[in-house]
């Protein structure tokens, strides 16, 4: 097995135990203080792995990609993803969250992961599970 192959399987395990992680925090209905903390700080590190993972699979297919942003580019046009646009936005909101201490925003990008950025997580993990 290609070197390539081995770290986008590693790092496709690591992205799927993340996501179990997010998905406990996810599924509660009410989040104090910490747990919304929590939840954030799950939702950056399953992000970091998402388009890393990407990354791998797509340099395993032949492309050339080095940032998040190329990354989630080259897999929206490859089919990786759905909505790159979202993809991109998520980018930037996990870019904003871990610079920011704003009670609104935080509360905003929380109800953003709940239901927008984890439901689009675990559809690229149930396509690269296909792969």
């Amino acid at each position: 097995m290609s070197d390539i192959l081995m770290r986008f399987r590693q790092r496709f395990t690591n992205y799927q135990k993340s996501l179990r992680h997010l998905k406990m925090t996810v599924e509660k209905e009410s989040l104090n203080e910490i747990e919304k903390a929590g939840l954030i700080q799950f939702f950056e590190v399953g992000f970091e792995l998402a388009w890393k993972v990407m990354k791998d699979y797509l340099v395993a297919e032949g492309y050339e990609v080095k940032s998040p942003r190329e990354s989630i580019k080259q897999a929206f046009q490859y089919g990786l993803i759905e909505d790159g646009a979202l993809w991109l936005e998520a980018l930037e909101k996990r870019n904003l969250s871990a610079h920011t201490y704003d009670e609104t925003i935080l509360d905003e990008l929380k109800k953003l992961i709940v239901h927008t950025y984890y439901p689009m997580m675990e559809k690229l993990k149930d396509v690269l599970a296909t792969k």
